[in-house]
């Protein structure tokens, strides 16, 4: 009797999913974008659907957009929303912050127009003025409720002499300004870029790439052609495959510029337009270049469980964005090292770098490397004058931290396997075979199974607690040792950090622990003299004093007068560089060609 209900249960299941599945696929949505104020900065959308049979209908905005960890409200930029049936103006009032209701009884379709508000330069947010138009599109499209997995086609009609669209959108019979989307989760990770931009491409991996570039700038195509093709084969090489078929680079050429947001078949980067002739600033683009694109993995396939589906309307918390993002900041650097870009030297100061950011952050020993994950929603992305004091960044610890696992596994298996192995592993298992994200437990056995060890205590000392992180003991195994240059210092400070602002000295930061800290020098403060001597440079100003000398700080706070007494301590900033251990061993030498992809 029990397996007669069971099975009838399922019957009846399985007509409610086909009823359901049928009536979500009778709906047809369209999008319509015009510019006729781009110079205005508004994008205006027409959204039409159709096949509608139900009474009500609620339409929303998202409030955030994957791969950058703040509510950011976007449907503050809309307005002048109104609906329409059969050329009669309908109802849609608001009725919270991000949806619109609409009474649907009797109708079948309905025409929604808004117009947004588009003058935010950044590569999560939309830019449109009259050389071009940026759309992320989670601040554009605004998207019928439980129809996420609907289809919709984008028409996009340019402002007066714009010729080009840029997107990994499907184009609709061959026609670039349209662009078809199989549902929301696509769309909203699909941003559009619509103007004169400059395209080029090349072929890597078996899929053919796309770079946009807007805005100018002193790149030579084919060099970044040859050198981001050698990116995309090094990190195909990690996982065993290209995902993609067509995969687009939009890339925004700013005075200063910087950031970039990963998509799935695209990613939107931030870039200085005239670095591209220098060294240093061609190499980081391409180190923004690789940790992108390597987000084609590592994020938006293989992933915490709980980054998607997406909630578009609340945060999606997880404590694994130090795999997320600082795996992937650890690769951005290893890729251009493993792919022959850069040297050994080049790639042993970056890593030293990172090193004293972490080091020199009082907030590494206040806040564990999980938590930082978890609160990226309300710390990481809203930073104030205490935040250098309280927390850590989730990229520099965690790429530091994947450092570590990639040392461990390597040596442990003598060369057979690497950090490598375990992303590879956990792409076929979770997101091929799977088909989910990944649980915290789960990466941890999968990074156990190539290390051939448990990591409870690794996991306890550094994930979750605040051991600081033992660089010597991992980067000997590759015979590599840290040693900071300023151990021996005995250089008294104030301990703060001070910008200049229409020729003031003003406190942005005041280190937790040091002189000014205890002795109560403040953020905001307007320094003016050190023992009745104007303030010039504080540095230079302390020279032939010593740790525990009193000095009289004559500052303005609030537009008042105050002199305090602080105290000097000792500088405690560090310095580490990284050397090559005396006589190192076989074992040694075999870790270093792996982890470095050294050859003879």
């Amino acid at each position: 009797m029990k397996a007669i209900k069971t099975a009838l249960f399922l019957i009846i299941l399985f007509f409610m999913n086909s009823t359901t599945s049928n009536a979500a696929g009778a709906v047809k949505i369209s999008y319509t974008v015009t510019f006729p104020e781009a110079q205005a900065h508004y994008a205006d959308v027409e959204m039409n659907i159709s096949g509608l049979n139900q009474s009500t209908l609620d339409l929303k905005m998202p409030v955030w957009t994957p791969g950058s960890y703040l509510v950011r409200e976007f449907a503050k930029n809309i307005e002048s929303l109104s609906a329409a049936s059969n050329n009669k103006e309908i109802n849609a009032p608001k009725v919270n912050k991000n949806t619109w209701r609409i009474n649907t009884a009797g109708l079948s379709a309905i025409t929604v127009k808004y117009r947004v508000y588009c003058f935010e330069i950044s590569v999560r947010t939309s830019f449109v003025d009259a050389s071009h138009g940026f759309l992320s599109t989670t601040g554009i499209f605004i998207y019928p409720d439980k129809m996420l997995s609907a289809p919709s086609t984008i028409k996009i009609i340019p402002y007066k002499g714009w010729t080009t669209v840029s997107t990994s959108l499907e184009m609709v019979n061959g026609d670039q300004f349209t662009r078809h989307s199989p549902n929301f989760d696509i769309l909203f990770d699909s941003p559009i870029e619509v103007g004169t931009q400059d395209v080029f491409g090349f072929d890597a991996a078996g899929v053919k790439y796309e770079v946009c570039m807007v805005g100018g700038g002193n790149y030579d195509k084919e060099k970044l052609k040859a050198d981001m093709a050698k990116i995309v084969e090094q990190e195909t090489a990690v996982f065993g495959e290209n995902p993609n078929k067509h995969y687009v680079f939009i890339v925004h050429n700013y005075q200063r510029g910087g950031g970039g947001l990963e998509h799935l078949s695209s990613t939107t980067l931030g870039a200085s337009r005239d670095n591209y002739g220098n060294t240093a600033g061609y190499r980081n683009f391409l180190s923004l270049v690789a940790h992108e694109h390597f987000h084609l993995w590592n994020v938006k396939r293989l992933r915490p469980i709980v980054l998607g589906p997406f909630d578009y309307n609340n945060e999606n918390y997880t404590t694994d964005l130090w795999i997320a993002e600082g795996f992937t900041a650890y690769y951005q650097n290893i890729i251009l090292r493993h792919a022959q870009i850069t040297n050994p030297e080049t790639y042993l100061s970056t890593v030293t770098g990172e090193i004293n950011i972490i080091e020199n952050q009082p907030g590494a020993k206040i806040q564990p490397l999980a938590e930082s994950s978890f609160d990226a929603w309300i710390k990481s992305y809203r930073p104030n004058e205490n935040s250098y004091n309280t927390g850590i960044s989730y990229y520099d610890k965690g790429a530091a931290v994947g450092m570590l696992l990639d040392l461990e596994i390597i040596n442990d298996t003598k060369g057979k396997n690497s950090l490598n192995d375990v992303m590879k592993y956990m792409y076929n298992t979770y997101y091929k075979f799977k088909k989910r994200g990944y649980t915290d437990a789960e990466f941890k056995e999968g990074l156990e199974t190539f290390a051939g060890k448990n990591l409870d205590e690794f996991y306890k000392n550094y994930i979750y607690g605040l051991t600081p992180l033992d660089y010597n003991k991992y980067l000997a195994y590759a015979g590599y040792k840290v040693t900071d240059d300023l151990a021996a210092s005995n250089e008294p400070t104030l301990g703060i950090m001070l910008a200049n602002g229409n020729g003031k000295k003003i406190v942005t930061t005041v280190i937790r622990g040091s002189a000014g800290w205890i002795d109560g020098i403040n953020v905001n403060d307007e320094l003016t003299a050190i023992d009745g001597v104007p303030v010039t440079d504080v540095a230079t100003m302390l020279n032939g004093k010593k740790i525990g000398d009193k000095v009289s700080v004559a500052l303005i706070r609030d537009g008042l007068p105050v002199t305090l007494q602080v105290t000097l301590l000792r500088n405690n900033r560090v310095n580490y560089k990284i050397d090559s251990l005396p006589n190192i061993t076989q074992q040694q030498i075999v870790v270093r060609k792996k982890w470095l992809n050294l050859v003879d």
